[in-house]
């Protein structure tokens, strides 16, 4: 008698993983099914037996807080079926970190869950779609993916949601963790996973902020920007600033996070560098020691769009200031 195969859940959101070459459009749009897309998966139907869910065909600038909010809430009844070994989720890639960081600290399952992408479309001869979803699928029945949150798998690599960044417009390893490196590989069609993420958090969403924007700064950066946000007929319930350096900023920009502040909206600092930790260590004005020291909360290794998510899980979950504080300050702890 042939043994039962284990069963995995695909959930398929889009991008270009679903995606070829359209004339009527002129361009590259997503058009393949979930069943097109496994088809043409060589040998992923011999490793498991699948449970194909069509969430969308999304590209990857399409989803929205909203839409991972839905995602996470199906993933999470996914993960409850006793039946499930693992969750696959295709996703575009220009968004495929923030949803991954979304469903890590949203999804309460020590399952494997692996979100997969590709950076080549359908039409395109190397297209890298197959044989990334066939990884992934491996990754999801894996025993040693268990307990380790969110996976992201792409180019045999396998990364932690909460670390992993797009780093490139094109090239087929584009993502990368570039303060950690990757937790593991895919290799030989097994995983070899050598480390934990660094760090992991829950957040029992019940609803998204409506308005928590991303201030970049800049040479001579206007505070304007801040000040619109402030004074809007919907004023931000938080606040992203991607400082400079260790985390610093111009001297207006100071002034209008005071604001924020005296108003209690939690504001979170970030680096635009894209690899090292924002540092309380700079005096001067609008300098790290005086914005930790006024109440900013310093997002440690966190980007400005993975701060983003986290912060808007956090609210969700009507976290309090001393919670929030809690969650981003890992490293002060």
């Amino acid at each position: 008698m042939a043994q039962a195969l284990p069963r995995t859940a695909i959930v398929f959101t889009g991008g270009t993983i679903s995606m070829k070459v359209d004339d009527t459009f002129g361009g590259v749009v997503p058009t393949l099914s979930a069943s097109e897309i496994l088809d043409l998966t060589p040998n992923i139907k011999e490793l498991t037996e699948i449970e194909s869910i069509e969430f969308g065909r999304y590209p990857g600038p399409h989803v929205t807080p909203e839409l991972m909010l839905e995602l996470s809430r199906l993933v999470q009844s996914l993960a409850e079926q006793p039946a499930i070994n693992g969750i696959v989720i295709t996703h575009g890639t220009d968004t495929l970190e923030e949803t991954a960081y979304f469903l890590d600290c949203t999804v309460s399952t020590p399952k494997p869950i692996v979100i997969v992408g590709s950076m080549r479309n359908s039409s395109e001869p190397d297209w890298d779609g197959p044989r990334n979803l066939r990884d992934a699928t491996i990754l999801s029945l894996s025993q040693k993916a268990r307990g380790m949150g969110v996976l992201v798998c792409l180019a045999d690599t396998i990364q932690a949601a909460s670390e992993v960044s797009k780093m490139d417009t094109s090239n087929l390893s584009t993502f990368e963790s570039s303060n950690f490196g990757p937790l593991g590989r895919i290799i030989n069609g097994q995983p070899l996973l050598y480390r934990q993420p660094v760090r992991r958090d829950y957040f029992k969403v019940q609803s998204l902020p409506a308005f928590v924007p991303i201030i970049k700064c800049y040479t001579s950066s206007e505070a304007e920007l801040m000040r619109l946000a402030l004074d809007s007929p919907t004023p931000p319930e938080g606040i992203i600033i991607e400082a400079m350096g260790v985390g610093n900023v111009p001297p207006p920009l100071y002034g209008q996070i005071l604001r924020a502040l005296q108003r209690d909206i939690p504001v979170v600092l970030t680096s635009r560098c894209p690899i090292g930790r924002v540092e309380h260590l700079y005096a001067y004005e609008g300098a790290g020691k005086q914005l930790y020291e006024a109440g900013v909360i310093f997002a440690d290794y966190l980007t400005g769009q993975k701060a983003r998510i986290k912060l808007l899980a956090a609210l969700g979950a009507d976290c309090t200031l001393q919670q929030i504080r809690s969650a981003f300050e890992w490293g002060e702890n």
